[in-house]
């Protein structure tokens, strides 16, 4: 008898706390908002035709774009991003949606290339870190988790603008 009554006390425990023994039948994954961050700067010339960065100076306000294509390499994002006044960018990517995780995944599908620079003595693109042709993406351990999404950022670069006009080196025997 005792069992009977314990038997009908667990059939109406959900009914009685209904929060208690509440789940989700079909749970909505977390979003994910994707970032690319990375460094614009001014080559020096005595660094001309080489991808070193030594004694490069960041530019503020420069621009870079991000591309990525879906799996038939249309374009499916773009957006166009500019530096901070240190010569960093941050590019939300607000609206990135994939069709196929693996073919249109950022690391996959987005590349970041150089667009325009503000200084008119460092205003030429360079291919430094492939700034040109479009920059792949590394994934560098960085994430943040939020209560309602997580944040994934990528890097990419540095890139480089270099000047139009740099001083033929001078060689001392």
């Amino acid at each position: 008898m005792a069992a009977i009554h314990l038997s009908f006390l667990i059939l109406l425990l959900p009914l009685a706390f209904p929060s208690a023994f509440a789940y989700e039948t079909n749970p909505q994954p977390k979003k994910t908002q994707v970032v690319i961050e990375g460094m614009v700067y001014c080559q020096s010339c005595d660094n001309y035709g080489s991808w070193s960065l030594s004694k490069a100076k960041p530019i503020a306000s420069a621009k870079v774009s991000v591309i990525c294509k879906n799996q038939r390499g249309q374009v499916s994002y773009y957006k166009a991003s500019e530096t901070d006044g240190n010569g960093y960018f941050f590019a939300e990517l607000q609206g990135f949606e994939m069709s196929h995780l693996l073919l249109e995944h950022p690391l996959q599908s987005c590349v970041v290339k150089l667009v325009e620079s503000p200084l008119e003595g460092c205003n030429v693109l360079s291919n430094i870190n492939y700034g040109l042709y479009g920059s792949p993406l590394r994934y560098e351990n960085k994430r943040f988790y939020r209560k309602d999404y997580d944040v994934v950022i990528y890097a990419a670069g540095p890139f480089a603008f270099r000047p139009a006009h740099c001083d033929a080196p001078t060689k001392h025997y």
